[in-house]
């Protein structure tokens, strides 16, 4: 008797937002490390920052990719980027920010792409607050990354219309 052993697979998206063109082959070995096979981006100047690359690439692979991705790109100097997970019938999905004056923020997704925060982490947003509406505002603000996305927010806009490339995880 052979046993089917299932892999829950998901997709995503690699936003490379802005980056010093000398960190363009490492940030594709770093991805190619995670994704166990060869990817090319495709480059291109990003206008919001001078002498920056920018580039987008899907990705396809087993729950937790994101994740490891997010993790492999994550503190190099005058890199701005997001990895995205789609969520599966087994998983939540979610997004990893990067900038580097802000490090790196979390958000769950759901299946219709809204951030999803956990019941502690308000609880404990409303007991530091102790009642302080505008306090309360910042701490869910920041549970959303909203500061991430202010300052991503430019570098989005930027890169409209340019074109997404699919992988797919083999093995």
């Amino acid at each position: 008797m052979s046993a089917v052993r299932s892999r829950v697979t998901t997709r995503g998206v690699v936003f490379v937002h802005a980056t010093p063109a000398a960190l363009c082959p490492h940030i594709t070995w770093a991805v190619e490390a995670v994704l166990g096979e060869q990817v090319s981006f495709e480059w291109s100047p990003q206008p919001v920052a001078p002498r920056s690359m920018r580039a987008e690439l899907g990705w396809s692979g087993p729950v937790g990719t994101g994740a490891h991705l997010a993790s492999a790109l994550r503190g190099w100097d005058g890199l701005r980027y997001e990895v995205t997970e789609d969520p599966s019938a087994h998983a939540d999905g979610g997004r990893w920010s990067y900038t580097p004056s802000l490090g790196i923020h979390h958000t769950m997704t759901s299946v219709s792409g809204d951030a999803v925060v956990q019941e502690d982490r308000l609880r404990e947003a409303i007991a530091r607050t102790k009642g302080d509406v505008l306090a309360l505002q910042d701490e869910i603000d920041l549970l959303l990354g909203a500061p991430w996305d202010d300052e991503l927010e430019p570098f989005r806009y930027a890169g409209d219309g340019a074109p997404v490339r699919w992988l797919h995880q083999v093995g």
